[in-house]
């Protein structure tokens, strides 16, 4: 974190660098006294450099190759240390109405591109106003602010609108999965979505585990879950989704982490700040 008394410190992550130097820009004419610590490619990149440097500021381009920067958000929600505060979170997005309603209704400040001076100087004067403002806040309160208007931004997670294809409210829901299809050798398995216990991104691969099986399928985690039943099938983690039927038990460790316990397998299974609230009674 940097020190209150010297000049916040802002990182931009966006894929295009024609854009991320136009931000930078734009951004060191609206605010001389900001200091741009870093610019990251891509979600990934984002999220080891935001932990390594601590900023105050966060540009996060929603539509990012390997995480969107709803994603990489997340993932630091869950990671950020809970003894510095958490960073202001500004989107830049491209989105019709839809999206930016969801982010106005969850105050979430947001850029649209192509990213006007006039629109950044009020997202500056914003900013300038939390930075005065940031002192008297207690840095466990930042971090819950903040878990709480992404948690609110699940849905659009949750949707192809998440990583990178533009839909509004009219675009019909895909069907409930049924069956997954997944290559062992020459032989194609039908896996009833029923028997699924849990999901698991590994690498360029999803683990499909069944309580006696486990496949390799190459489908994207985030693919399948716009086609999964959210009453049936729960997200505990960026990369992990459990029938809700197959979870046994949760558990909360002294320090307030979640895991669970599944009825049909042997492993326990981490839950992220993020999605730690569907287990709220706890």
């Amino acid at each position: 974190m940097n020190d209150l008394l010297a000049p916040p410190l802002a990182l931009i992550a966006e894929d295009e660098p024609l854009l991320a130097q136009h931000l930078g820009q734009m951004l060191r004419k609206a605010w001389p006294e900001l200091t741009l610590c870093d610019v990251a490619e891509d979600g990934i990149q984002a999220v080891q450099s935001a932990l390594a440097r601590r900023p105050d500021i966060l540009f996060f381009d929603i539509r990012m190759p390997g995480q969107t920067g709803l994603e990489a958000a997340a993932e630091l929600v869950d990671a950020w240390p809970e003894d510095t505060p958490f960073p202001a979170l500004v989107f830049v997005t491209a989105y019709d109405q839809y999206a930016i309603e969801a982010f106005e209704a969850q105050a979430m400040d947001y850029l649209l591109k192509p990213v006007t001076a006039a629109r950044l100087l009020h997202t500056v004067n914003r900013l300038r106003q939390w930075w005065t403002q940031r002192q008297a806040r207690d840095a466990g309160a930042a971090l819950q602010l903040a878990l709480r208007q992404l948690q609110q931004l699940q849905p659009l997670m949750r949707t192809p609108l998440a990583s990178g294809s533009p839909a509004g409210p009219t675009s019909p829901a895909p069907q409930p999965l049924q069956w997954v299809q997944a290559s062992v050798g020459n032989t194609i398995h039908m896996v009833a979505v029923n028997d699924i216990v849990y999901l698991e991104a590994a690498d360029k691969y999803v683990r499909v585990l069944t309580a006696t099986q486990e496949f390799l399928i190459r489908t994207p985690l985030k693919e399948l879950l716009v086609q999964l039943d959210p009453v049936q099938f729960w997200q505990v983690h960026r990369g992990t989704v459990v029938r809700a039927a197959g979870i046994a038990s949760a558990r909360r460790d002294e320090t307030g982490r979640l895991t669970v316990a599944l009825r049909e397998r042997p492993e326990t299974l981490a839950v992220s700040r993020l999605y730690a609230q569907q287990f709220k009674s706890m």
